[in-house]
C-alpha cells in the first residue's frame, strides 16, 4: 500500500447545492483525518450531512470549498474520467439495500469490478474465489441474489467491495436491512476482514451495534462535525 499518514484528510470542506434558486449548504467547515486501517463510524441524525459526506469520501461527488485528500491524493484535480479511475482501483461500496445485479450470480457479482478495472481472465478466477470462500458464500457461487437470504447479499457485497483490494471500504447503513443476529455477523464479517487485508472501513449507521465497533466515531449535525471520538489504538 502507498504510504500516506491517514486515509482521508479534510481541511475546511463545504458543499453547497442549488435548488432552484435557494442555495442549500450540505456541508460546512468539516476539518478532520480519518485514521488508516480503522473502522470509522458517521453518525448523526436524518439530513445532518452523512450521506454528503460520504459522497465527498468516495469520489461521487466534489467539495464546493476547501481541501479534501483521499488516500493521500488531493482530489480537486481530478476531472470526470480520472476520478472514476481512481474511485474503481481506490475504494469499494457497501449499500443497506446490497446493490447486487439481480441478473447475475455470486460470483459473477464480485467478478464485476475487476472486469471493470482491466484483471486477466486468470486473475479474476482466482481473487473471486478467494473472496466468495472468505464470505462464506463458496458453494452459493451459481446462485442469483433472489435465491440468497439478506445476510448472505449482504456477504456477497462485501466480497465484491473487497475484491480489487481498494484502501478504502464506505458501507452506507450496512446492517439497517438485516435482523441483530445477523446484523452482528455482518459486523464480525467485516472487521475479521478490515483485519486480514488491512483496509480503512469507513460506515454511515444508526446501528449500536455498529458503533460499538467503531475505532473512531465522527457525529455531524447541521452540516457540522460535533464531536469525535477516537479509540487509544
Amino acid at each position: 500500500m502507498e504510504d500516506y499518514e491517514s486515509a482521508v484528510r479534510l481541511r475546511d470542506v463545504g458543499k453547497l447545492y442549488r435548488m432552484g434558486d435557494v442555495t442549500v449548504e450540505g456541508l460546512r467547515d468539516i476539518t478532520f483525518d480519518i485514521r488508516r486501517r480503522t473502522f470509522t463510524v458517521i453518525v448523526g441524525p436524518s439530513g445532518s450531512g452523512k450521506t454528503t459526506l460520504l459522497n465527498l469520501i468516495g469520489c461521487i461527488d466534489t467539495p464546493t470549498t476547501g481541501r479534501l485528500d483521499v488516500c493521500g491524493h488531493d482530489i480537486a484535480p481530478l476531472r470526470d474520467n480520472p476520478l472514476s479511475d481512481f474511485r474503481a482501483r481506490k475504494i469499494g461500496f457497501i449499500f443497506q439495500n446490497f446493490n447486487l445485479v439481480p441478473v447475475l450470480s455470486a460470483y459473477e457479482n464480485v467478478e464485476h469490478p475487476l472486469l471493470l478495472t482491466g484483471v486477466t481472465a486468470g486473475e479474476r478466477r482466482e481473487r473471486t474465489m478467494t473472496m466468495l470462500e472468505a464470505v462464506g458464500l463458496a458453494d452459493h457461487r451459481r446462485h442469483r441474489p433472489n435465491q440468497l437470504s439478506g445476510g448472505q447479499r449482504q456477504r456477497v457485497a462485501i466480497a465484491r467491495a473487497l475484491v480489487k483490494n481498494p484502501e478504502l471500504v464506505l458501507a452506507d447503513e450496512p446492517t439497517a436491512n438485516l435482523d441483530s443476529r445477523t446484523g452482528q455477523q455482518i459486523i464480525d464479517l467485516m472487521r475479521d476482514m478490515q483485519a486480514r487485508l488491512h483496509t480503512t472501513f469507513i460506515f454511515s449507521s444508526h446501528d449500536p451495534q455498529v458503533m460499538e465497533h467503531a475505532d473512531d466515531t465522527v457525529t455531524i449535525r447541521d452540516g457540522a462535525v460535533v464531536d469525535l471520538e477516537r479509540s487509544a489504538a
